[in-house]
């Protein structure tokens, strides 16, 4: 009877680190990452040296020093004689609100022109195709500049609403456009708002928590449930009630024109809006072609099948396309969240102070704090942009087809 003996195991040695491909791969990323943190090592060295030499020294404490400038728009109380960390803060503010305004906005547009891509309608098709490849073939901050020089240009003076009834002229009595931004009412919080603020945003969650409910039950049992006057009642009635029991808490003041502005209300600048449009526009046309090409990878079988149970064309988009292009759809789109919220650094281009125009602009000119304002601008890109892509990418890990 013969006996196999297993082969004797091959002993390590160091030449597999270079001829063995299981640990060639290991070598080369291990040499790399060496390299690299001894390049970063010479460069930080020669950069304290640099400055030793000059006197100076890395620190953060120009942060607590009075900015002594100041800021067009404000969304939190700040004068020249806060400190450049509050201006920052400022800034930052204002560039997330931007870049919130501009995704929503450019998702509404991109899906909307992205189905109309694929329109029958030759006129529609056609229109859509020009208005993708007329903004994502111009630079940003031409189109950013455009916007604002028409609405400066075109929008009447704070002077053409004066009369007997100035109010007559403004929208809706209570809203003007001028060439200096639009005027609104804005919202005067009083004890017990907050309890109708949480109120509210209880009522979304349990608007959205009968819907999922209504789709499940009707996918589980086919019974089917109304969507749309529930959810308002949900959504509207328990606010309204919480409001009149609170007493009313929550009022509007309105803007009035005062001598040659507007006093009261709340002032959205012109460079916001055109920031917004801008940005909105530009990153729409890209995320068009994305939901084009999402929707041309959903097999054209799926739309037959849907036609052939009797679904109108808005429902089989709706329920049958859509769903399945977002697999598609997702993944290009993270990158264009990203895009938009980096070019918001052209907002300096109109003068609105976002974080590149606080932090990066005028407190780096007056303290002089360059690579510390550097440094915090990079700090802050960097936090947005992976929490962007963290925050998407849960969401397509959501959709995702679940495989056994």
């Amino acid at each position: 009877m013969t006996t196999i003996s297993d082969p004797e195991k091959e002993s390590f040695q160091l030449s597999m680190l270079i001829y063995d491909t299981r640990f060639r791969s290991y070598t080369f990323q291990f040499i790399a990452l060496v390299l690299l943190m001894m390049l970063l090592g010479y460069l930080g060295s020669n950069l304290m040296r640099n400055l030793a030499d000059q006197g100076q020294n890395i620190s953060f404490g120009f942060l607590a020093e009075p900015s002594g400038y100041d800021i067009n728009q404000r969304p939190i109380e700040y004068d020249s004689q806060s400190s450049h960390l509050r201006a920052s803060i400022v800034g930052v503010l204002n560039t997330l609100i931007v870049a919130a305004l501009g995704c929503f906005t450019a998702t509404v547009l991109g899906v909307i022109a992205g189905v109309l891509r694929l329109s029958p309608n030759w006129l529609v098709r056609k229109l859509m195709a020009v208005y993708v490849e007329a903004f994502r073939n111009v630079p940003v901050l031409i189109w950013i500049l455009i916007i604002f020089t028409v609405m400066t240009a075109v929008m009447p003076a704070p002077s053409a609403f004066r009369g007997d009834d100035p109010d007559a002229s403004m929208l809706l009595g209570s809203v003007a456009f001028t060439n200096r931004g639009v005027y609104v009412p804005s919202p005067v919080w009083g004890p017990g708002s907050m309890v109708v603020v949480l109120t509210f945003l209880a009522s979304i969650f349990g608007m959205f928590y009968y819907r999922r409910y209504a789709t499940k039950l009707l996918y589980d049992t086919g019974k089917l449930l109304p969507m749309g006057w529930p959810s308002l009642v949900i959504l509207i009635v328990p606010s309204v009630v919480m409001y009149y029991l609170m007493g009313q808490p929550i009022s509007l003041d309105y803007p009035a024109l005062k001598g040659f502005n507007f006093d009261g209300g709340l002032h959205i600048r012109g460079s916001l809006i055109a920031l917004w449009f801008a940005l909105a526009i530009y990153t729409g046309a890209f995320i068009a072609e994305n939901v084009r090409a999402g929707i041309l990878a959903v097999s054209r079988g799926q739309t037959e099948a849907a036609a052939s149970l009797g679904l109108r064309p808005n429902r089989i988009m709706n329920l049958v396309i859509l769903p399945q292009a977002l697999r598609v759809i997702i993944p290009p789109l993270i990158s264009q969240y990203l895009n938009l919220t980096k070019n918001s650094s052209l907002a300096i281009a109109v003068g609105y102070m976002d974080v590149t125009g606080t932090l990066g602009g005028i407190t780096l000119n007056q303290t002089g704090r360059a690579i510390e304002c550097v440094l915090l601008l990079m700090l802050f890109y960097l936090t947005i942009s992976l929490s962007i892509s963290a925050v998407m990418n849960v969401y397509n890990n959501s959709i995702k087809l679940k495989e056994r």
